[in-house]
């Protein structure tokens, strides 16, 4: 099976360095350009279903990236970012000072601490961790899976065997896609952050 991992295009809380978990927030006119691209670079796929992000940020980008293409749509919380809760669309700037005590309490043990009234990190990645156990239940050779760089950075931590906090070794770009392959429960990392129009290995010309 393969896993083609795409990023929402770049959000207005992106731009501003706003937390943006749940709480909605329009693609940019980038963000929108980076879908449509997305759309060319992976238009020759053969993707057998998508997986989505409830999120409209990310239904948005898989609507501009599927464009006239008939595949079906699962919308799955599990695919939703981590919910910062009170935190949702506020500056760090801002609650270095407004909530301080928890902010800090935050950034110094991510892994155990939870924002404000938000998900903590090991409820986040029992969520993930699920979905990527649930994969083992699908026989589709290609899925497209639309999210979030948490929830994208995190899965490929997990599928790779590696603990939680690794997820950061892999940052999911904007108008980007990368590829892993389960191989009887063996998951490769194929590639990271493309920006170059796919093509099947048989199109390869010999020796290239």
């Amino acid at each position: 099976m393969k896993l083609w991992l795409v990023r929402h295009g770049e959000t207005e809380a992106n731009v501003a360095g706003l937390y943006s978990g749940h709480a909605p927030t329009p693609l940019t006119e980038r963000g929108i350009a980076q879908a449509q691209t997305l759309s060319t670079l992976l238009r020759n796929v053969p993707v057998d279903n998508v997986l989505c992000s409830e999120l409209e940020r990310a239904r948005h980008t898989t609507q501009l990236i599927l464009g006239d293409r008939e595949i079906p749509v699962r919308n799955m919380p599990e695919l939703n970012e981590m919910f910062f809760g009170d935190w949702e669309m506020r500056h760090h700037r801002d609650l270095q000072v407004e909530d301080k005590a928890n902010y800090d309490a935050w950034c110094a043990d991510w892994q155990h601490a939870a924002p404000t009234n938000g998900e903590s990190f090991p409820a986040f990645s029992q969520r993930v961790k699920a979905f990527a156990d649930e994969l083992a239940g699908y026989s589709d050779t290609n899925l497209l899976i639309v999210s979030h760089q948490g929830v994208l950075s995190l899965l490929t931590a997990l599928l790779l065997q590696m603990p939680a906090a690794a997820m950061w070794h892999f940052p999911i770009a904007h108008g980007a896609w990368s590829l892993l392959e389960i191989r009887h429960d063996f998951t490769t990392l194929r590639v990271l952050n493309s920006q170059a129009v796919w093509q099947s290995e048989e199109e390869f010309p010999p020796n290239h």
